[in-house]
């Protein structure tokens, strides 16, 4: 399995994050990626290449073209105001009642404007970060494209929270749905599963009133974790993508028992919906000692979830989303691919 990887994610170091009502140390930071790309390596599991730098235009048909310009020239406008701050946040935002179909002119409406909360830092390197992301996720589905059984996008910074036009929950590009997309293009019908602790508001919004992309998600549920407003089980999608989203929030606690039911769940809609494809946000956050997140998956039960992947027969790219707990992250990572590896 090949695995995709850039070390320009590390331009993105973010040193404090807005959780909990105050200002904590990051736990998005680039010792996540060189952790998990240790495991990979360590794990023997294939070679790693480097992607290809992704076209402007085709980041542009998941995400709104101001947006993407916002995340390029904020920080010209951060150092234009005389801000020394390494770090900007956002702290107002557009609600009901309040002009939200214009972009302010200011770099704080334009944070607020472009944001969905105030807990993801932006730094002189996230745009560049954030586009090595993107296009460590786009290269990875061109190999399955190109005729391979499964590959692994080691993107960092994640990406699915990330919506068309609005960034949070450390995510800025959409990686998975930029490889749906990609997977689209070529002519797949593609599925996502996200498995991440948080829902991945962002690839639902995306895909909302589309009906070419499946996107099935299991989840704490939004009542009570982040991100809160998106990923109840009544929502199924609009217009053209009317049955096309299917939600499965969990009670927080849950653990394997409970997790893997939910799972067999999800792989029973994919495989009624007969893709060709199979894009898979990993989030390896349920696992019992993420620092952020409150499932109690072992790491034998990621193995255990990559045999059963790998029983779908399907071509599957892997795309790194969260998970915090540093000193399992690469073996729980190494675990799932392995054990799809085996399967």
């Amino acid at each position: 399995m090949k695995t995709v990887y850039s070390p320009a994610h590390a331009a993105h170091a973010p040193r404090h994050e807005i959780s909990d009502g105050t200002l904590k140390p990051a736990v998005e930071t680039p010792q996540r990626a060189e952790i998990v790309l240790s495991a990979v390596q360590a794990a023997g599991l294939g070679p790693i290449v480097a992607p290809d730098p992704i076209e402007r235009a085709f980041l542009e048909t998941v995400h709104d073209p101001a947006y993407v310009a916002f995340l390029e020239t904020m920080w010209a406008q951060h150092r234009a105001l005389g801000r020394a701050e390494e770090e900007a946040f956002p702290f107002v935002w557009p609600t009901p009642g309040l002009r939200s179909d214009r972009a302010p002119i200011h770099l704080d409406g334009r944070l607020g404007f472009y944001s969905f909360d105030a807990g993801t830092p932006l730094t002189a390197g996230t745009f560049d970060a954030a586009l090595s992301s993107a296009s460590t996720a786009v290269s990875g589905a061109a190999l399955l494209s190109a005729g391979e059984r499964a590959a692994f996008a080691l993107c960092r910074p994640p990406g699915h929270h990330a919506m068309r036009a609005r960034y949070g929950g450390y995510c800025f590009f959409n990686n998975a749905a930029l490889a749906a997309e990609r997977l689209v293009a070529d002519g797949r019908r593609v599925a996502i599963l996200d498995l991440d602790y948080h829902h991945g508001n962002g690839t639902q919004e995306i895909f909302w009133e589309r009906g070419d992309v499946l996107f099935v998600s299991i989840h704490a549920d939004p009542a009570e974790e982040y991100p809160y407003f998106l990923g109840h089980a009544d929502e199924i999608g609009a217009g053209h993508g009317e049955g096309a989203t299917f939600n499965l929030p969990l009670a927080v606690g849950a653990d394997w028992e409970t997790w893997s039911h939910a799972l067999e769940l999800a792989l029973a809609t994919i495989e009624r919906a007969g893709p060709d494809a199979l894009v898979v946000s990993l989030g390896l956050d349920p696992f019992e000692g993420d620092p952020i997140s409150r499932f109690k998956l072992k790491t034998y039960d990621f193995s255990r979830l990559g045999t059963r992947l790998s029983k779908l027969g399907l071509p599957v790219l892997f795309v790194l989303e969260g998970g915090y707990a540093v000193d399992a992250l690469g073996e729980n990572c190494a675990a799932v691919l392995t054990g799809f590896e085996a399967g």
